[in-house]
């Protein structure tokens, strides 16, 4: 999948949530979409990328951050909001997200008909 099929919501909370803080913490959340198959997959992987972030040795945010290395406490803050943000997202069904970026992708539609 691709970003251009998140909900709002998850677009929002996640994407946003990160280019807020850092660029390049965006980037890491962006890529994650492509080994993903549809949005809750991708949650569950963004919510993963969270933790290993939050697991990470400060000597590793060199690499991790591409040379712009935040500070523990406020990479650590944002970290904490888009779990957060994820916590409230998994609280809508998928069915009521909103997708007003691109449309709703296919296989939400497919699970709307089958319901």
């Amino acid at each position: 999948m691709d970003t251009d099929d998140l909900s709002d919501e998850a677009y929002n909370g996640i994407i946003i949530e990160a280019e807020k803080f850092l660029h390049n913490l965006t980037i890491h959340f962006g890529v994650l979409a492509s080994s993903c198959n549809n949005e809750d997959e991708y949650i569950r992987s963004a919510l993963d990328l969270v933790h290993s972030f939050k697991h990470a040795k400060q000597n590793e945010y060199y690499d991790l951050f591409f040379g712009e290395v935040p500070t523990v406490n406020s990479l650590h803050k944002v970290l904490i909001q888009i779990e957060n943000n994820i916590q409230l997202i998994n609280e809508i069904p998928l069915v009521k997200r909103n997708f007003s970026r691109w449309g709703m992708p296919k296989y939400v539609q497919n699970l709307i008909q089958k319901n």
